[in-house]
């Protein structure tokens, strides 16, 4: 039987950078509202590690062989 490798599905990680871009706005945006720079400042490191998610999944992808 073969062994199914320990990545999780394409269309996962796809949604995952997604999600924590949207939910990154939303709360850069609260904090903004309420004058909280701390939530602001997180809010922006939720943005990066979305936008990560999705650079690395393409750097992956576009890789040849090695």
């Amino acid at each position: 039987m073969a062994v199914h490798s320990e990545q999780f599905h394409p269309l996962i990680n796809k949604l995952a950078g997604l999600a924590a871009i949207i939910l990154g706005f939303l709360v850069m945006a609260s904090g903004y509202r309420y004058g909280s720079t701390g939530t602001i400042i997180i809010g922006i490191a939720i943005i990066v590690a979305g936008l990560a998610f999705l650079v690395l999944k393409i750097v992956r992808r576009n890789q040849g062989p090695l």
